[in-house]
């Protein structure tokens, strides 16, 4: 069946279901007529026994009964005494008693009997037997009639299921057919439309149905589905673009140290600073490789983690000692103020140290002034945040900090705009948060929030 088209496979079931309804339905119609049948024909011989009994009575002769009480061919009729022998019959059943003689002795009220054959007819009968009274002797009454009529009705009304079953079967399974294939058109036209549609067409939409059915929301979530997946795509377009455009810079640099330090007639001095350079720059180079390694982990969900206890305010010193000296030679103050409470995450030690410094790059990079790391705990979270002294982030840029090589100042050639980035992917990995904001007094806070370890 797994292998069957959905058209057939449903017309298939149909066909099962409507054959197992219509024989349930033909049983019980076949079954009730045949009760109305017996009903009806019970019924007949109990006036039929009522007009006789009255003959009786008044000691007629059942003879004289044919074609007013008894009809000639399908009724009959018979009168006995108590020992069974016949007193009067209808010629049709002559003088063969009817009932055997022990029940015709016993007999004390109306009895239906089913005969499968009746002398002078060879027909299945059915006979009503009862006690009559004619003058001071008690005697037996038997009115019967075939049961050819009822056996022909039913015979009739089997040959019309038998016909008619099957044709009405066959009418609504191809009628299920044609409106299988209406109800699959819809879906037909999308799979037609998706055949079209590749990396380069990823504008192109499904046509949706009206109506609000199943086929119309299939419709609009493999709809929704393709513009997830142009977003995605053009965001690894973006982010290819932009990965080159940043290795292009470091690339050329790298390039020129080199080439410079091939030159003949080069002095000690000037070697030494062309292959300082060229370190320099191979550093950029391989931290910028990491950055996009672990962005491209966190597209796929897959960012490694090595969970530890982590005291907070070690971290900030650990990452403070590491731009001591960047702030001595910028002269600026870099100071760390925490709780006098600890505090403890679960985290990855390496990343979380990564994100923070991150932080502190970008606050000496593009602030001014004063860094200050500090750390609260705040509605179950330790946040973690570096402050600087400058003039803040313009305000259209709030919304995009953590966007991919977004930079405030295009123009500026120091950093690639991945830091922020990195901090957010961090943070998320992590299962907390980052953010950015200008500070009421002044420069910018940048921080991000990890749940705190119970």
């Amino acid at each position: 069946m797994s292998r069957l088209p959905i058209r057939l496979r449903l017309t298939l079931v149909f066909a099962v279901i409507m054959a197992v309804v219509l024989l349930l339905a033909g049983w019980l119609v076949y079954a009730r007529v045949s009760t109305n049948l017996d009903n009806a024909l019970d019924e007949q011989l109990r006036s039929r026994a009522q007009d006789v009994s009255a003959l009786v009575r008044r000691e007629g002769s059942l003879k004289s009964t044919h074609g007013t009480l008894i009809e000639r061919g399908e009724t009959f009729a018979e009168l006995l005494n108590m020992n069974g022998s016949v007193i009067d019959a209808t010629s049709l059943v002559g003088r063969k008693p009817l009932l055997p003689p022990e029940l015709a002795r016993t007999l004390r009220g109306p009895v239906f009997i089913n005969r499968s054959s009746v002398p002078g007819l060879d027909e299945p009968a059915r006979m009503l037997a009862l006690p009559v009274q004619r003058g001071q002797s008690r005697l037996v009454l038997v009115v019967g009639a075939t049961r050819a009529n009822r056996t022909e009705t039913l015979l009739s009304l089997r040959n019309a299921f038998l016909i008619g079953g099957p044709l009405a079967l066959i009418l609504a399974s191809l009628a299920v057919y044609g409106i299988a294939g209406a109800a699959l058109r819809p879906i037909e036209a999308m799979r037609r439309r998706a055949a079209d549609i590749s990396a380069s067409s990823l504008d192109d939409r499904l046509p949706v149905p009206p109506g609000g059915d199943e086929v119309s929301r299939l419709g609009e979530t493999l709809n929704e589905m393709l513009t997830r997946i142009g977003d995605g795509l053009a965001r690894e377009r973006r982010f290819v673009a932009d990965a080159s455009h940043e290795l292009r810079t470091p690339l050329a640099l790298l390039k020129t140290q080199l080439e410079l330090a091939l030159r003949h007639s080069r002095s000690t001095e000037e070697l030494e600073a062309a292959i300082r350079g060229a370190a320099e720059d191979t550093e950029r180079l391989s931290r910028l490789a990491d950055d996009l390694l672990l962005l491209a982990r966190a597209e796929q969900g897959r960012v490694p983690l090595r969970r530890e206890p982590v005291d907070v305010a070690d971290v900030l010193e650990t990452v403070a000692g590491r731009f001591q000296s960047r702030a001595v030679s910028e002269r600026r103050d870099l100071s760390v103020t925490t709780d006098d409470d600890p505090l403890v995450v679960s985290a990855d030690r390496p990343l979380l140290e990564q994100a923070l410094a991150n932080m502190v790059d970008n606050a000496f990079t593009h602030g001014a002034g004063r860094v200050t790391l500090t750390a609260e705990q705040r509605n179950g979270s330790a946040e973690l945040h570096v402050l600087d002294e400058g003039v803040g982030f313009p305000a259209d840029f709030l919304a995009h900090a953590f966007e991919r090589f977004s930079r405030a100042q295009k123009t500026t050639a120091e950093g690639s705009g991945l830091g922020l980035a990195i901090v957010e992917t961090i943070a998320e990995a992590h299962d907390g948060r980052a953010g950015a904001a200008n500070a009421p007094g002044g420069g910018t806070d940048v921080w991000l929030a990890l749940t705190v370890e119970r």
